[in-house]
C-alpha cells in the first residue's frame, strides 16, 4: 500500500452518555440514532445532545455517525431532509442511510455510509453505490473472508462490517416476517424479534424434529480473532452492534476491542488509528461477562457447527462450575472460580428452561440464594450471568482518554513563550511577560518548571514530555507559570477545533450509474416515489411496492437466512449420501405455520408465508 490505512473502531450510543462513554473508552468513532427514521426506533435522540456528542468526540478526531436507516414513507421525506440539515449543522459526520430515495433529495455535503439493511452481498452492489455518492458501505454480517476480499478489490469505497454483538438470522434488510405476524416492520425500527422465540420444526408427516426450541436464534458474532484477517481483506472500519445494550456492555466490549485493534497494528506501518488519544481503564475488558448468547464467527470461515443458541435467546452467563451440595437455604458449587455477594446465576432445569438465581451472599464456594432453591440437583451446570464486583467497576467512571503533548519553555526579550505540540502537530503557543530573575537553587528551579508545566490532569491532555529551552534556570512564580499553561492548553483545544475536518463526502453521483438487477420485487423494500424515482433513473424498469406496503397477498419469503435447518438437523444433501432426500419442513412458531425452501445453490433457507390480516399500508 502507498498509503496508511486508518482502522475505525467503532461503537453504538444509545444516547449522550453512552456516546460520551465510547469515546472515553477507546473508540474511533460511535454511531446514534437521530430524533427519528433510524432502525432502533427505540433509541432516538435530540440534536442537542448530538451536537454536544459531536463536539465532545471532535475533540479527540472522533467521528459521530447519526443512523437515519428506515426506509421512509413519501410524507416523511421532506421531514427526514428537514432533520438531515440539522443533524449536519450540529456537526454529525455522516448519515448511515437505507432508503435511497434520499439521494434524490437537496442534502447537505455530509458523508453517506450504505447501512448494512441495503443488503450489501456483491462487488457490483458496492460499486453501484460507491458511483452514486456512497463514501462507505456496511457489508452484510454472512460474508466470508474470501467475498469481503473480492469486494474490496473491486471497489474504492471504504468497508465496514460487524465485528461483535447481536445477530439478525435473516440477511438484513430482508426480514419480513415481524411485519408479517405483528404489524411491526423491521426495516421501519419496529422489529418484534420473532426469531427469538421458541418454535417447533415438523416433517412432511407432521413429526417433530425439534419441538419448543429456539430454532431461529443465532449465536453472538465475536470476530476477536479474525480482526487482523478482516483488515487484510480490505475492512476499515470494525463495528460493535449494541445501541440497546447497557452500559456496561459499552464500555467493557469497546475497550477490549480497542486494545485488540492496538495490537494488530502495533508495528504495522500500513495500518494507523483514526483517532486521537491514548485510553487507560481501572479494569480488565473482558467480553464474556457482557451480555453474550455464546460466541461466532459466523460465515466468515465458511459453514459450520455451531452458529445457533436453540436453548435459549437469553444470557446464560460464564460457565463456573456443577453443584455439589444442597441444603435448604444454601448450595455449594465445584469451582475454581471466585464468588461474591450479589452475583447471579443461571441454570437449566429438569425442562431445559433457564432459570435465574441470585446469591445473597458468597462464602467461598457457598451460596446463599435469594431465593427458595427450586429444580436444582447435584451435578446440574451454573453460570454467572452477573458478576458483582465486575459490574461495580464499570459503575463508576473506568476509562479515561488522554492526548500526548509536548511542551517546550523558551525565552523571549521580555518574558517567556510556552509553545505545545500534540500528537497529530498541532501547535499552539502562549507568551509571559515577566522580568527573568535567576533561582537561588537552579537544580530545584529546573525539576519545578517541569513538574509545573506537566500538570495537566484536569485537561485531556498528558505531557510525554517538557522541554526547557532556557540560558538558564529562572525563577518563575507558580501562578505565573499556571496561568501561562492554561493559556497554552485553551489555545491548543481551540486550534485543534479549528484543524478538525469531517470527511469528505462522496460528491461524485454518477447518472449513468446502472443498478445491478433490472427488476425488483418487493425485497427492494421502495416505500416511496423518490426511491422508485431513483432506481428508475439508474436502469431498473420493473419496481414492486415495499412488503410494508401490504400489497403481497400471497406467499413469499419472509426471511431469507444463510442459516439453514437442514444442515442443522443432519438433513442437508451436501452432506448426505448420494441419493439422499430430505423431508419438506414446516417451521411452527405459536399459532403460526411457515413453510421452509431451501436454495441449495445459494446455500439459503426461506421461511416463507403470509400477512397475517389485511393492513392498510401506514
Amino acid at each position: 500500500m502507498n498509503h496508511r490505512q486508518k482502522l475505525e473502531l467503532l461503537a453504538p450510543a444509545k444516547n449522550l452518555e453512552f456516546g460520551i462513554e465510547a469515546i472515553n473508552h477507546g473508540a474511533d468513532a460511535l454511531y446514534i440514532g437521530g430524533p427519528s427514521f433510524g432502525a432502533r426506533a427505540a433509541a432516538g435522540n435530540s440534536i442537542a445532545d448530538i451536537e454536544t456528542l459531536a463536539a465532545y468526540a471532535h475533540r479527540y478526531d472522533a467521528k459521530v455517525l447519526v443512523a437515519l436507516n428506515t426506509i421512509l414513507r413519501d410524507h416523511e421525506l421532506v421531514e427526514a431532509e428537514r432533520l438531515i440539515h440539522q443533524l449536519y449543522e450540529a456537526g454529525a459526520d455522516a448519515l448511515i442511510v437505507q432508503d435511497l430515495g434520499l439521494l434524490r433529495l437537496d442534502l447537505p455535503p455530509i458523508a453517506l455510509h450504505a447501512s448494512t439493511q441495503l443488503d450489501n452481498r456483491t462487488p457490483e452492489k458496492v460499486r453501484f453505490l460507491q458511483e452514486v455518492g456512497f463514501s462507505r458501505v456496511v457489508l452484510a454480517r454472512e460474508l466470508s473472508l474470501e467475498q469481503i476480499r473480492s469486494i474490496a478489490q473491486q471497489t474504492d469505497v471504504e468497508l465496514e462490517f460487524f465485528v461483535h454483538g447481536a445477530l439478525c438470522v435473516s440477511y438484513s434488510g430482508q426480514c419480513y416476517i415481524s411485519h408479517a405476524v405483528t404489524g411491526r416492520s423491521a426495516n421501519r425500527g419496529e422489529c418484534a424479534q420473532l426469531c427469538r422465540v421458541p418454535c417447533t420444526l415438523e416433517n412432511r408427516d407432521g413429526v417433530a424434529l425439534a419441538r419448543d426450541q429456539h430454532l431461529l436464534s443465532l449465536k453472538d458474532m465475536n470476530q476477536t480473532a479474525n480482526l487482523q484477517l478482516l483488515a487484510e481483506a480490505g475492512i476499515s472500519s470494525f463495528k460493535i452492534e449494541g445501541r440497546l445494550k447497557d452500559f456496561s456492555y459499552v464500555k467493557n466490549v469497546t475497550a477490549w476491542y480497542r486494545q485488540k485493534l492496538d495490537a494488530i497494528m502495533e508495528g504495522k506501518p500500513q495500518w494507523q488509528r483514526a483517532s486521537a488519544g491514548k485510553s487507560r481503564y481501572t479494569f480488565t475488558p473482558k467480553p464474556e461477562k457482557s451480555f453474550n448468547r455464546g460466541s461466532t464467527d459466523y460465515f466468515l470461515h465458511g459453514r459450520q457447527i455451531p452458529i445457533t443458541s436453540f436453548q435459549t435467546p437469553k444470557y446464560a452467563g460464564e460457565p463456573v462450575g456443577t453443584i455439589s451440595r444442597i441444603a435448604d437455604k444454601w448450595l455449594e458449587v465445584q469451582s475454581d472460580d471466585e464468588f461474591h455477594n450479589g452475583d447471579g446465576f443461571s441454570y437449566f432445569n429438569q425442562k431445559n428452561e433457564l432459570v435465574g438465581l441470585r446469591a445473597n451472599r458468597a462464602e467461598g464456594n457457598r451460596l446463599f440464594p435469594a431465593e427458595a432453591i427450586r429444580g436444582l440437583s447435584v451435578g446440574t451446570h451454573l453460570y454467572r450471568n452477573h458478576d458483582q464486583e465486575f459490574e461495580k467497576l464499570l459503575e463508576k467512571k473506568s476509562a479515561e482518554r488522554r492526548l500526548s503533548v509536548v511542551l517546550q519553555l523558551s525565552e523571549t526579550a521580555d518574558g517567556f513563550l510556552l509553545q505545545i505540540t500534540d500528537e497529530q502537530g498541532i501547535t499552539a503557543q502562549a507568551e509571559l511577560t515577566q522580568s527573568k530573575e535567576a533561582a537561588s537553587n537552579p537544580e530545584r528551579a529546573t525539576s519545578s518548571l517541569k513538574d509545573q508545566l506537566a500538570k495537566l490532569g484536569n485537561t485531556i491532555f498528558e505531557a510525554a514530555a517538557v522541554e526547557l529551552k532556557l540560558s538558564q534556570p529562572w525563577f518563575i512564580p507558580v501562578s505565573s507559570l499556571n496561568a501561562l499553561r492554561r493559556e497554552v492548553v485553551d489555545k491548543l483545544e481551540q486550534a485543534r477545533a479549528a484543524a478538525y475536518q469531517r470527511p469528505e463526502a462522496n460528491l461524485s453521483r454518477s447518472p449513468l450509474a446502472v443498478f445491478p438487477q433490472s427488476k425488483l420485487t418487493y425485497l427492494g423494500n421502495v416505500y416511496n416515489a423518490e426511491a422508485a424515482a431513483f432506481y428508475q433513473q439508474h436502469g431498473v424498469d420493473e419496481i414492486a411496492p415495499a412488503y410494508e406496503q401490504n400489497q403481497e397477498a400471497n406467499e413469499v419469503s419472509l426471511m431469507i437466512t444463510k442459516h439453514c435447518l437442514r444442515y442443522s438437523f443432519n438433513q442437508c444433501p451436501k452432506e448426505r449420501e448420494p441419493g439422499f432426500k430430505p423431508d419438506h419442513l414446516v417451521l411452527k412458531m405459536g399459532k403460526e405455520s411457515f413453510r421452509l425452501k431451501f436454495d441449495c445453490k445459494r446455500c439459503e433457507m426461506h421461511v416463507l408465508g403470509k400477512l397475517k390480516q389485511p393492513r392498510s399500508a401506514k
